[in-house]
């Protein structure tokens, strides 16, 4: 029986082509093919690099037909080199579920590292690095990205994202809502490119900055943990969450519940924030 091949995980620039490593390119030029996330931007790369091996679409529209056509290559004693546009595959790319079937397949998977924007900018950021979280790109409708936001309002560690410039304005917004418009952020762009910039300050003041500036090219976001001295909910920012979950036509007994299961803030509190918006409601929330 034929030994299978082996799986390369291969990282490649993020903007600067001088950073893809000698390792890297000498693995490209020597496996059978390279599944790519976008064989047209791959193939310029390899052209720079005069490497001439074939390359098969690997990305998020055909994932479930290519992945067995992969890893029976791979059974077969092929050699893959995985690359997606920038960065290391499987991070907000497509790759873990290729990595994940080979795993199971007992097919050899080998790291070849390289360029992540989302380290780069952490320890560029001037921000805390012994911990910290990634959570890429967070959700592009309102109530699930706000969610998700609710979710990480007390987290301590270092938070990275990542946002596309036509949301980054609302992205702001929410971050100022739900962790204090005092909270220290970094603005990366550019990354290892030649205007690569880096915007430092706090999140009120990247929603100022950029009422005046369009947001171009992808961001990534180092937003500093909370902290134990972080300011609670203003009574207008509760407000503004109740009016939300009343419109949906719960009542206001509802409304406080799952605002209080998302927040670190008192049922009672925001049960009788609702009598401002309901002043008929019974004065005392009925008991869980």
């Amino acid at each position: 029986m034929r030994r299978p091949g082996t799986l390369y995980i291969i990282g490649t620039p993020i903007g600067n082509l001088d950073d893809i490593s000698h390792r890297a390119l000498e693995t490209l030029k020597a496996v059978d093919v390279i599944a790519a996330e976008d064989t047209r931007h791959t193939g310029k790369l390899l052209h720079h690099f005069q490497i001439s091996t074939a390359q098969l679409s690997y990305h998020q529209h055909n994932i479930q037909q290519r992945t067995p056509e992969l890893v029976e290559k791979l059974c077969s004693g092929q050699t893959i080199a995985l690359v997606t546009d920038a960065g290391m595959p499987g991070i907000c790319d497509p790759g873990w579920e290729l990595i994940q079937a080979c795993i199971k397949a007992e097919i050899s998977v080998v790291p070849i590292p390289g360029p992540v924007a989302a380290i780069a900018a952490l320890v560029a950021s001037g921000l805390p690095t012994h911990r910290f979280c990634f959570e890429g790109f967070l959700p592009t409708k309102t109530k699930d990205r706000r969610d998700r936001l609710a979710q990480l309002q007390r987290e301590r560690r270092t938070m990275i994202l990542y946002e596309s410039p036509h949301r980054l304005r609302q992205t702001l917004a929410d971050l100022s809502q739900t962790c204090g418009e005092d909270r220290p952020l970094v603005l990366a762009r550019e990354l290892t490119k030649r205007f690569e910039t880096f915007w430092r300050g706090s999140l009120s003041e990247a929603i100022a900055f950029h009422r005046d500036h369009d947001p171009r090219g992808e961001y990534t976001l180092v937003l500093g943990g909370a902290t134990a001295t972080d300011p609670d909910y203003s009574d207008d920012q509760l407000l503004k969450l109740l009016q939300e979950k009343l419109q949906q036509g719960i009542s206001p007994s509802q409304a406080s519940k799952e605002l209080a299961q998302r927040y670190p803030i008192p049922r009672r509190r925001l049960y009788q924030l609702t009598l401002q918006i309901i002043p008929n409601s019974p004065s005392d929330p009925p008991a869980d």
